[in-house]
């Protein structure tokens, strides 16, 4: 563990009665790792999962006929980062716990390009109950149902599948692959210590304080601190972005492990999976998994400012506005110039800029 020196500042932060939610990094990873795994053995271990399957989720049928063609070409997944510690005795993936991390990621089923928006969970839309909040809510109230129906709703997406994940799957992982190479830098490093203190403290496992910055190492616990990092320049914005290059790093690291190896991270993640992906599923695409790239990544919204919307707010992403960032969603994701959005994105959006008084850019002050 950390060293003695240290040791009563964790202890104090430990027996905080309010600590600072764990930010999780979501498991593209695990996904992938699962897929990338492949053989018949794998069905043998699918009895771990947590098995949930999406019963009332759809896609918008005001989408364009055109637009839904194009996105038939895509596989696309919502990734949960669940905050479940290990100190709450909690053991369920569904509703109940925040959903601290969200990410889409598009597969494009002919390219094998896969593309990782990150959906800010602060970000104010409809919860798919016609209610509006912070959208990682929707996970909290009604799970992966809610939390897939409230991102198609928002996003004119077609979103069948999800992969919820707790953090501590994440340690495990990049620990059984000897730890990602990550370039901390001189501001980040004047903060990445406090979270391994208490990352150590909610995972149980034992880590040690970075010594200072630079390209280095980091085990599972280092590397999770690294991705929760906010008090740097782009506060929740900037740390999106280290969670996908975390991400990217630990896939490729992933994809050129031996099989013993593999087979160790599907023991230990498997029962840390929440997901409705079939064992058919699984074993139809580990056949192209190993031609899977990771391309661009973004965060959702693209335009946007924040603002205290009140007692049962707080402090909320808002979208300006949502038609022109769905707009550019479906350009990222699908390269659909001229995507136009439904008549549900329209009416959400009108709601967005009645309810915040956010309208356009010059509305920002």
């Amino acid at each position: 563990m950390a060293t003695n020196t240290k040791g009563k500042h964790s202890n104090k932060k430990a027996t905080k009665k309010k600590r600072k939610r764990m930010i999780l990094v979501l498991a593209m990873e695990v996904f992938l790792l699962v897929i990338l795994a492949g053989g018949l053995w794998v069905v043998n271990k699918l009895g771990k999962i947590q098995r949930n399957d999406l019963e009332n989720v759809q896609m918008n049928e005001e989408i364009a006929e055109e637009s839904k063609e194009i996105m038939k070409g895509y596989t696309t997944i919502a990734l949960f980062g669940i905050d479940r510690r290990m100190t709450t005795g909690n053991k369920s993936l569904g509703a109940g716990n925040n959903s601290d991390t969200i990410i889409i990621a598009n597969i494009n089923n002919e390219t094998g390009e896969v593309r990782m928006v990150s959906v800010y969970r602060d970000t104010y839309l409809n919860l798919a109950n016609d209610k509006y909040n912070k959208c990682n809510s929707a996970y909290a109230i009604g799970g992966p149902d809610q939390a897939v129906q409230m991102l198609n709703m928002n996003l004119d997406l077609n979103i069948q599948y999800y992969v919820s994940v707790d953090w501590l799957g994440l340690i495990n992982t990049i620990d059984l692959l000897g730890g990602l190479e990550v370039d901390v830098n001189e501001v980040e490093w004047e903060f990445v210590n406090n979270y391994i203190l208490e990352t150590a403290y909610e995972s149980g496992v034992e880590t040690s304080l970075l010594e200072g910055p630079g390209l280095q190492t980091l085990d599972g616990v280092q590397a999770t601190a690294f991705c929760r990092i906010r008090q740097t320049a782009g506060d929740d914005y900037k740390r999106t972005e280290r969670q996908r290059e975390v991400l990217t790093l630990l896939v490729a690291k992933a994809k050129a492990a031996g099989l013993p190896t593999m087979v160790n991270i599907v023991d230990e993640v498997f029962p840390r999976i929440m997901s409705n992906f079939t064992s058919a599923d699984l074993i139809t695409r580990a056949a192209d998994a190993m031609s899977y790239e990771i391309g661009e990544t973004a965060g959702f919204p693209f335009e946007k400012t924040s603002k205290h919307l009140g007692k049962g707010y707080g402090d909320c992403v808002i979208p300006i506005d949502l038609e022109e960032n769905v707009k550019e969603l479906h350009r990222f994701l699908f390269e659909e110039d001229d995507y136009y959005p439904s008549p549900t994105i329209i009416k959400i959006s009108d709601k967005i800029k009645a309810d915040t008084g956010i309208y356009s850019a010059e509305d920002v002050g």
